[in-house]
């Protein structure tokens, strides 16, 4: 598979495809640091970051958040000291699409980026 981070995100509507855990491997094989959960019924990419303290959490929180807005695809984001929690969905679908697997890439690349 490409670069997974690389990868143009898509315009994802109702009758988008989803992607299922059972179809999900070759994604996961890149995203090794990441699970698929299912929470209230929907499955959702999940991850765990941890930092040094709260500063360096908070600014990997912005990056996030900047790429989310530029995207228009947004996570569940969930900072404290030294960690901060990412849930990829996409809410129209209630599943996952391959835009989840793209941005949780893109975090993982923000992450390799940062002074952890």
């Amino acid at each position: 598979m490409n670069d997974l981070s690389n990868q143009e995100c898509v315009v994802c509507r109702a009758d988008s495809p989803r992607i299922f855990v059972a179809d999900s491997q070759e994604y996961m094989d890149v995203l090794k640091d990441w699970s698929i959960n299912q929470l209230d019924r929907i499955d959702k990419l999940y991850r765990r970051y941890t930092f040094t303290n709260f500063s360096v959490a908070l600014e990997f929180t912005n990056k996030v958040g900047d790429l989310a807005e530029v995207e228009d695809h947004h996570p569940v984001l969930v900072t404290e000291w030294g960690a901060v929690e990412v849930y990829w969905w996409t809410h129209v679908i209630h599943g996952l699409h391959r835009n989840d697997f793209v941005m949780a890439a893109r975090c993982d690349k923000i992450f390799s980026q940062s002074d952890e």
